[in-house]
């Protein structure tokens, strides 16, 4: 069984790298395009959609600000890809929003923005997969009909090809995001050639339905708040932007220098896609609705309403049937692919707050392909929890979403303007001050712009679902301070009194347990004897009189000169006497330290666990609570056994740092 399941890890994950093979992962550009910045890419695929989909319910007149809002997200996008850029020149060191928040306004600030972000890498997965199910789902209906048990899929999917390492599940990520980037371009450019060279007609097929509003007519504010709140669904286009902040460390050397230029690469592709989407929207005269049954009058029956970029592919390529799959098909794969942003940025980030002690110190260990392992499988658990609580509905998760992330861009932002009205209060250099300055005045005006969003985020989003978010964040932040006051407690604990030398015990009673004499006895015996202790004497526990006068005849006809002493126990336990009777040894000699000897088999066969050793296993859990009281396992190896010698899951340096193992006999060792 471990051998089968050491094979198929070897099958699913790759050969494990040495540490010294971690500089063979860094990414070129042309890589790191794909891995860092396919979610806000693939965001184009319902980012437009979503503007339209608020916009549906003040009826098609309102769909005339489609354009002006789309313009609007394009400006905050361009502001926040060159801040960012700033950002990944001055902190290469992956710490990203965190680390900027972090040095620049304190820890807490520093905790605020990782809750955020981990929420939101957990939304970015559950998002772009469900997103994925509903593209997918426009061509494959068995998809739209079984969107949870795809997503989930999806995502195991995609946990499997991390976990076999960044540099691997990039080179797989760049043919489908730089597909997706081509088909979306082309249908564009086709479009436009189509309508204004040749005088072609494109229609959606939505485009000949008449859309009513969904409750009235709306005016004034509540007109307002609708435009506001198309806008803000909008932004969803930027997340993903800050994945490259926090996965600098991946890119080749000059790493600050290369991750700026992906971040420009992205940002120029992003918004063209973007806002090329919103014009061939209203070119072709597509609609989507909130409620199509009801919206939608003139829809045949049983019509289904079909994604933005379906009917779009449907319309610019109607009658070549192969480019409309290529582009639902690739703008599928991409959203799948858009959560691989996600699981780059997630771990990295979860890496660095264990490092700071703020998360468990397992998810700052690299795995077998020196990717943070525990932090990909983390992600992916919350990500399936969030696909079945909200049944992979992406209208229900996207009220959820970028609220974290426009709450790091924000507090980032602010960071960065203070690093730089640090770094001007020492600077003479008047070349180097204008720069400083023109950086400065960049993250100013980024930090303008997403506070505005966010604010604009909180007041539409608030009772929509974003207060699911921030609860969350809130849970999480307070979590890691708890997590924090433990390791910070733990390490008070180790360290204090350092400069007094330890006070020696006066003596050492050794208790070797006994519960038959046979062979792994004998062994125990001899290895405490071979301690020299003061005291030494043999106990058992006297659960069934006949199986006690046996061994006691039994010991007596060896040449022993240990003891054996017999603890009556009526209600036929084990534990509990003899944990009374190493209490009532410690309290008769409080200096004296009790090393408690228990005989173990190691068993080969996972099903031998069960059979063997569980009296062994309470009591030690029990004895490791005793203040002066040693335990030392002393092991018999079982026939059985030979075959863990050739297990290679046990070889030396198997076990990676910050790990527990697990001994053969199924008891932990720190």
């Amino acid at each position: 069984m471990p051998k089968f399941a050491t094979v198929t890890k070897r099958l699913l994950l790759g050969r494990p790298f040495r540490s010294d093979r971690l500089s063979h992962t860094l990414l070129p550009k042309r890589i790191a395009l794909p891995v860092f910045a396919s979610d806000p890419m693939s965001s184009v695929a319902y980012a437009p959609e979503e503007i339209l989909l608020v916009l549906s319910v003040a009826g098609a007149s309102a769909y005339v600000f489609s354009p002006w809002i789309a313009l609007l997200v394009a400006v905050v996008m361009a502001a926040v890809v060159a801040s960012y850029r700033q950002n990944v020149r001055a902190y290469t060191s992956g710490g990203g929003d965190y680390e900027v928040a972090t040095v620049n306004h304190g820890p807490r600030w520093g905790l605020v923005v990782g809750s955020a972000l981990l929420v939101d890498y957990v939304l970015t997965v559950a998002v772009s997969i469900a997103s994925a199910a509903a593209n997918i789902g426009s061509a494959v209906p068995f998809v739209g009909a079984h969107k949870v048990e795809f997503a989930i899929g999806a995502i195991l999917v995609l946990t499997a090809m991390n976990l076999r390492g960044v540099r691997e599940s990039g080179t797989a990520f760049a043919i489908p995001t730089y597909a997706f980037v081509f088909g979306i371009l082309a249908m564009i450019v086709w479009s436009l050639v189509r309508v204004y060279v040749l005088g072609d007609e494109v229609r959606a097929e939505s485009a000949d339905f008449q859309l009513v509003e969904e409750h009235g007519s709306l005016a004034g504010l509540g007109f307002a708040f609708l435009i506001l709140r198309a806008f803000s669904s909008g932004s969803a286009a930027l997340t993903g932007v800050e994945a490259i902040s926090n996965g600098v460390p991946a890119f080749r050397k000059p790493k600050g220098r290369n991750a700026a230029t992906t971040l420009l690469m992205m940002g120029v592709l992003a918004i063209t896609m973007f806002l090329g989407l919103i014009m061939l929207a209203r070119l072709t005269g597509a609609q989507v609705a909130e409620d199509p049954a009801h919206q939608l009058i003139g829809a045949p029956a049983g019509y289904e309403q079909k994604t933005l970029v379906a009917q779009l592919a449907n319309a610019v390529f109607a009658g070549f049937s192969p480019a409309t799959w290529y582009v639902i098909f690739f703008t599928g794969l991409i959203l799948v692919l858009a959560a691989n942003t996600a699981f780059n940025g997630f771990p990295v980030l979860g890496s660095i707050l264990a490092q700071d002690r703020y998360l468990p110190r397992q998810l700052h260990t690299r795995g077998d392909r020196l990717v943070f392992s525990n932090g990909v499988v983390f992600l992916a658990t919350f990500a399936i929890v969030l696909v079945i609580a909200f049944d992979a509905e992406v209208s229900q998760l996207i009220q959820l979403y970028i609220v974290g992330v426009f709450m790091s861009f924000v507090i980032s932002q602010s960071g960065m303007i203070r690093h730089w009205t640090r770094l001007l209060r020492t600077e003479t250099n008047p070349a180097e001050r204008r720069r400083m300055r023109r950086s400065q005045a960049i993250n100013a005006f980024g930090f303008s712009m997403t506070a505005v969003v966010l604010i604009v985020i909180l007041v539409t989003k608030f009772t929509q679902g974003a207060w699911i978010s921030l609860a969350a964040m809130a849970i999480i932040y307070v979590l890691m301070a708890a997590i924090r006051r433990h390791y910070q407690r733990v390490s008070d604990e180790l360290h204090e009194d350092d400069d007094t030398p330890p006070v020696l015990p006066s003596r050492n009673h050794v208790i070797v347990l006994v519960s038959k004499l046979h062979r792994p006895t004998k062994r125990a015996l001899a290895y405490a004897r071979a301690m020299r202790p003061d005291v030494l004497e043999a106990v058992t526990v006297n659960v069934d009189d006949h199986d006690t006068r046996v061994l006691v005849s039994q010991w007596g006809e060896q040449p022993f000169s240990v003891p054996l002493k017999v603890i009556e126990s009526p209600y036929r336990e084990i534990t509990k006497p003899v944990l009374d009777y190493v209490k009532r040894v410690r309290t008769n000699n409080p200096r004296d330290v009790v090393t408690v000897f228990i005989p173990e088999y190691v068993v080969g066969h996972w099903w031998e666990h069960l059979l063997h050793n569980q009296s062994a296993l309470r009591l030690k859990s029990r004895l490791l609570f005793q203040p002066g009281v040693m335990v030392t396992s002393v092991p018999w190896q079982l026939a059985s056994s030979t075959k863990v010698q050739h297990r290679p899951e046990l070889a030396p340096g198997a076990i990676r740092r910050g790990v527990h193992s697990e001994n053969h006999n199924g008891t932990d060792q720190k």
